[in-house]
């Protein structure tokens, strides 16, 4: 409840709506079927090499550990530079099969809980109310956000409001008996299209950098949460079963990996054949170097670990489950987490121009459009001020031709004009801040104005950094 929130709320909230409809199948297939499929064979392993697992257990291990957690690989495949269509898939599989693999955990919880299997019947009604609720609920608390979030214009509150959503979409989910996950992740991304017209852009800044920071810290928390508990999970476990404990994680690495591999190759050319066949998108196939590294990228993470310390103390052989789980995350972070950068510059898996060009045609559009805004409203404003939209005219003039590579447009502004001023605008800026801080420190201003000058200055080096 801590945890797990927040944590899926951000990732769905910056996660791109339009690229995750556009690889919904691929998602499904890797954050629904795989998932299933990983946690039926890792459910049945895992009974028949520990036989003191109850299936009930078993299931619940498999819907622990069976979830990739996607954030780190993500943050190294676009530090890399991988091609943005394999980014895509992989945000938006991070966000599916936590959901798909934290409601199978709730069902395995009822089944340890109450002593006794589900029929498939019942299960399927389960999950269906579970879903059906919890998107639902996830879609109301949308809006009313949204509409809350338009009454108000102040960043310490929305900041604040922004904490509260996901904890209100779970709660109000989980009271109605749905999945709270579900109306998190739906919540998240019904606001991710809102966002962009609610927040003001000094609120935006904030609150990303805030959310940033938290995310951070929750990821490194449960880590630690779990470094504390270990201790007493350990003394909870016979020491003659170390080794055959130890052994058996590994078998669980290696199943996980191979069977993400196995499932991967026909999965994609399977959505390619959907893509093309019937829905008649002219997508170029991928490459089967671009698919062995989404295959590579199932390290377990942050996710699983909340929800494996998220286990009652009542269930049997609980902590035998969380120790698995602990060792599972550390196995395929470190061999598939050190290796993922390697592989990826020794496939050339690059590729991200197609983001790039569309970042530099709406850019051009944008200015397009502001250039006949000026147009329109110089023609129908006063005459005295001319000057001030020939000189907003020119500046934008200028950057449109700098991004066009056009050169020296009518008025004489040049790449290499563009770059100088922004040069020059740096050094300015880097002078007035140093003279601020000399200023501070010579007791002539308080840190708190410090602190607002500096602000505005970092604002400025940020427009020029983008422009």
């Amino acid at each position: 409840f801590i945890f797990v929130p927040p944590l899926l709320y951000w990732a769905a909230l910056t996660t791109s709506y339009r690229d995750f409809r556009r690889n919904l199948r691929s998602i499904s297939l890797l954050g629904v079927g795989l998932v299933l499929m990983t946690m039926s064979v890792t459910a049945w392993v895992a009974h028949t090499l520990i036989p003191e697992l109850t299936w009930a257990a078993a299931f619940t291990l498999g819907a622990i550990v069976s979830p990739p957690d996607a954030v780190a690989v993500t943050s190294i495949t676009r530090r890399l530079g991988v091609a943005r269509r394999i980014v895509d898939v992989l945000e938006g599989e991070s966000l599916v099969n936590d959901a798909t693999g934290l409601l199978a955990l709730e069902l395995g919880l009822a089944m340890a809980l109450r002593g006794q299997s589900l029929g498939w019947s019942v299960a399927l009604l389960r999950l269906g109310q579970l879903v059906a609720i919890g998107i639902g609920v996830g879609i109301a608390v949308g809006f009313v956000i949204d509409w809350l979030e338009r009454q108000i214009d102040d960043a310490s509150i929305e900041i604040t409001i922004s904490f509260l959503v996901p904890y209100a979409a779970y709660l109000a989910a989980e009271e109605l008996s749905g999945s709270g996950v579900l109306a998190v992740v739906t919540c998240g991304l019904f606001l991710s299209r809102r966002s962009a017209r609610f927040f003001s852009p000094t609120v935006r800044m904030q609150v990303n950098a805030v959310w940033a920071a938290l995310t951070f810290i929750l990821n490194g928390f449960v880590f630690v949460l779990i470094g504390l508990q270990l201790p007493w999970v350990v003394d909870a476990i016979p020491g003659q079963r170390f080794p055959e404990l130890f052994l058996d994680a590994a078998e669980f690495c290696l199943l996980l990996v191979g069977l993400r591999l196995l499932w991967v190759f026909p999965g994609a050319y399977l959505s390619q054949f959907i893509r093309v066949r019937f829905l008649k998108h002219d997508d170029p196939v991928p490459s089967p170097r671009a698919i062995f590294i989404v295959g590579w990228t199932g390290m377990r993470g942050v996710i699983a670990l909340a929800a494996a310390l998220s286990l009652p103390a009542v269930i049997a052989q609980r902590n035998v489950i969380v120790f698995l789980t602990f060792c599972v995350i550390l196995m395929t972070l470190v061999v598939q987490g050190l290796t993922l950068g390697p592989l990826i510059r020794a496939l050339r898996v690059g590729g991200q121009e197609p983001t790039k060009r569309e970042v530099q045609e709406a850019r051009a559009q944008m200015l397009e459009a502001a250039l006949e805004h000026l147009d329109r409203a110089g023609s129908e404003d006063l005459a005295e001020f001319a000057d001030v939209y020939e000189n907003l005219a020119y500046h934008y003039r200028s950057r449109l031709a700098t991004l066009l590579g056009e050169g020296a447009d009518e008025h004489g502004s040049s790449a290499q004009h563009d770059e100088r001023y922004r040069e020059v605008s740096r050094q300015l800026i880097s002078v007035e801040r140093e003279t601020a801080i000399h200023l501070r420190d010579r007791g002539r201003i308080s840190d708190e104005s410090l602190r607002e000058l500096l602000n505005e200055l970092d604002l400025e080096e940020s427009h020029l950094a983008t422009t």
